[in-house]
């Protein structure tokens, strides 16, 4: 079963429109949120005036930072590691707002068009402040986003100083550098956030319906958020329409809602709008850096650097140096290099907070493939061929990297090879010179990169799951949960089915409700294949081994001797045969005719533990395109990947991951992007202005598979993330290659008709047209 292409088990409920998400929950009771936001970047809040919206019939109460932050007693998030710089996130804002979208008072009322209405007339004092717009000099700005951050730092971190490589770069037969921009753009969730919080006073509990990648880190961020105990608050997660690091912590319009349902006393519903998603929920991506290889004469790698800087907004959440350190350590990436540098750098703004979004540090894969590229277009190598020369093989595995990071399982090399054999390169090659001589710009491109799944971080170091057989011989697996649209729920019948030997149809999921199912991390970074799988065996092999035991005596034979299978013992070479339903039975209503010294019932729990860092993936996504050099438009031609996630518990989940991080990549690439004017003022706020790809631009993605060992359970490795990494560095390559006749270097970020027309230009103003 596991490997086999089980048809997802939650589309018979998604695809008839049963599914239960946020919206749907309604309370006896229940009143709708609705926040007063900030028209402005910066300013100081004088008198807030909510009398006329008080007087609304309908409205209960609202609510400004006085009366609401006062009630939050912690402020803490689990993926916030110690030692980290502290980062101010008041639930409502107090004395000055830091964008346009922060909340600064929040309606209750028995309707959402009436607290809508009532929001309007709220009526706030302003006094407009210089706000930091460009976070690149926020650092020598005058202006502080957070009193008490000099420098508007939020933190730094680095490697090796990069003067230690000077000696090197000065004695290489080739140095590139290049400074390179990634602008900002967001998850984009089909189901915004949402909630429903409901306050039991006399029993001091919360119950708490929300929109989450992890319901165990909503439980014990609410518990120390109000100062009660993490058995007094249940976290229910239904389903959940998408995540993508957005959803793996409560942001302060949630923190709102939860400390509202408690000094209210009646059941609470916030449920984001989509311009609200855009405006204030959260960014990710925005960041450059400035970065450096230098090679010997036969194009081998002798250093690499990279000084990297993040916007990370007002208010980022969790603590941005977590994902974005990782962008410098691993800026080598599977490549052959021994020396190295980095620094990290994270600068507050007036803008949207930073959050996770699908592989937080892409940008390392950016940076070092974009500039990989670009050496190769300098020294007159092919790219493939570059790689080839630096790119690291099986044999010279395990290979640390000089930034910390050790590599190990892992298959760069064969991906690129599969690759490059799926498009037959030279081929494409053969026909870019004849397109070239008919006045057609076509492009290839690629991006190899290495990915860290189901690392251990102290919240995602272990997973716990429960099995239980009822006396009808079906099973019930529960889990911490987390789904949101990752197939979570057909990838565990799976596991479970087996890891038990039972059909199926007999295996059932129960996720998302911290009062039944055991702790556990959750959805993010790339952990939920190896991590429930994990714990999947760790419950299943005692229980297996019980049915097997049971079995036996009831028919007279050894454990040995007993095959289960499809839910259904038998003897080998014999005729006795029992069912998991007559053998529940026995566990459960006729306990004396179990093996001496066996406990009745059938139910374990397990818990799986993470045994390294990280569990090593990697893939080559390789593209081509054509670009029009007299509108900018870019068109898609073909898209591949060659992915190594190891074993593969259902092909179409795995292809699906990809499909969907690889449409992300794409979107950040050529359309989607979170911009501000120059005052502050963000104008992509609509999906209007805020581009996506759509059937239309997005062309067949074509998949191959490579696999190799891994350390994980059932040499698993994780695949969530990987497709959103690689996908834009290898959109950007192509539309490089296809405009390296005019001399173009692309160092800025998104690939927008209008910014290819603009390069176009200054080529051909700088005499760089083609013969």
């Amino acid at each position: 079963m596991v490997g086999a292409r089980v048809p997802r088990i939650e589309d018979a409920r998604l695809v008839a429109g049963a599914g239960t998400f946020v919206d749907d929950v309604t309370r006896p009771g229940l009143v709708h949120a609705c926040f007063v936001r900030s028209p402005l970047p910066r300013a100081k809040i004088g008198e807030i005036d909510v009398s006329e919206a008080l007087e609304l019939d309908g409205v209960l109460a609202v609510y400004t930072a006085a009366e609401l932050n006062p009630g939050a007693h912690q402020i803490t998030y689990a993926l916030d590691l110690p030692g980290m710089p502290p980062v101010p996130r008041p639930p409502l804002a107090e004395e000055e707002v830091r964008f346009v979208g922060d909340p600064v008072a929040m309606v209750l009322a028995t309707d959402r068009y009436i607290a809508e209405d009532a929001a309007e007339l709220v009526i706030v004092d302003y006094d407009p402040l210089e706000p930091v717009v460009d976070y690149k000099t926020a650092d020598t700005s005058e202006n502080l986003v957070h009193a008490g951050f000099a420098g508007n730092s939020a933190g730094e971190m680095g490697g090796r100083p990069a003067s230690d490589l000077q000696p090197l770069f000065d004695s290489a037969a080739h140095v590139v550098r290049q400074q390179i921009f990634q602008q900002a753009y967001v998850p984009v969730p089909m189901e915004t956030r949402g909630i429903v919080a409901e306050w039991a006073a006399p029993t001091a509990e919360m119950t708490i319906w929300t929109s989450t990648q992890s319901p165990h880190e909503v439980r014990g961020f609410c518990a120390r958020l109000l100062g009660i105990d993490e058995h007094q608050v249940r976290v229910i997660a239904r389903d959940t329409g998408g995540g993508f690091g957005l959803k793996v912590a409560p942001l302060r319009e949630e923190v709102c809602a939860l400390l509202a349902a408690r000094a209210l006393g009646v059941p609470v519903k916030w449920i984001e709008d989509r311009q609200e998603n855009l405006m204030a929920a959260g960014m990710s991506r925005h960041e450059h850096a400035d970065v450096a290889m230098a090679f010997d004469a036969d194009g081998k790698i002798v250093a690499a650097s990279i000084e990297h800087v993040q916007n990370v907004g007002a208010y980022p959440t969790p603590s941005p140096i977590t994902g974005g350190v990782v962008v410098g350590i691993l800026f080598p990436g599977p490549y052959r290099i021994t020396d190295a540098s980095f620094s990290s750098k994270f600068l507050y703004s007036n803008t949207l907070g930073r959050l996770a979004y699908r592989g937080p540090w892409q940008f390392e894969s950016v940076t070092r493939e974009v500039l990989l590229d670009h050496a190769a277009r300098q020294m007159g190598v092919d790219p493939i061929e570059l790689r080839r020369r630096n790119m690291l093989r099986r044999d010279e595995l395990p290979f640390a990297n000089p930034n910390g990071m050790t590599y190990d399982n892992v298959s760069p090399l064969e991906t690129l090879e599969q690759a490059v054999a799926m498009v037959d390169y030279q081929a494409f090659r053969e026909e870019q010179k004849s397109a070239r001589e008919q006045g057609r710009y076509i492009g290839i491109g690629t991006c190899t990169y290495v990915e860290p799944t189901a690392g251990s971080t102290p919240f995602h170091a272990t997973e716990g799951a429960t099995i239980r057989i009822e006396p009808t011989g079906k099973v019930n697996v529960y889990l911490a949960g987390g789904s949101a649209g990752n197939s979570l729920e057909t990838t565990i019948v799976q596991l479970t089915a087996d890891a038990l030997g039972v059909a199926l149809t007999d295996v059932h999921t129960i996720l998302g409700d911290t009062a039944i199912t055991p702790f556990g991390g959750g959805t993010g970074g790339s952990r939920s294949g190896p991590m429930t799988a994990g714990a999947v065996q760790a419950a299943a092999a005692p229980l297996r081994e019980k049915i097997v035991a049971i079995a036996a005596h009831r028919l007279n034979t050894t454990p040995e001797e007993i095959e289960f299978t499809g839910s259904r013992a038998t003897v080998r070479g014999g005729d006795g045969a029992l069912t998991l339903a007559e053998i529940a039975e026995t566990a459960y209503f006729t306990p004396d005719m179990l093996p001496p010294g066996t406990a009745p019932g059938l139910e374990s729990s397990g818990r799986h533990k993470t045994s390294q860092m990280a569990i090593w993936a990697n893939a080559t996504h390789l593209c081509t395109c054509e670009v029009d050099i007299e509108t900018g438009a870019v068109t898609l031609l073909r898209y591949i990947v060659s992915e190594d996630c190891g074993s593969m518990i259902n092909p179409n989940v795995v292809e699906g991951q990809i499909y969907g991080g690889a449409v992300q990549g794409i979107g950040g690439a050529l359309y989607e992007h979170l911009a501000y004017d120059e005052s502050g003022n963000p104008v992509a706020t609509t999906f209007l202005d805020y581009l996506l790809p759509t059937a239309m631009e997005v062309p067949d993605i074509e998949i191959g598979h490579v696999e190799t060992p891994s350390p994980g359970p059932a040499n698993l490795k994780g695949v969530g993330e990987g497709g959103a990494i690689g996908s834009a560095p290898a959109i950007i390559n192509a539309v490089a290659d296809a405009l390296s006749p005019f001399g173009i270097e692309i160092s800025e970020l998104p690939l927008s008709p209008s910014r290819i027309v603009e390069m176009l230009e200054q080529a051909r103003g700088a005499g760089k047209e083609p013969a």
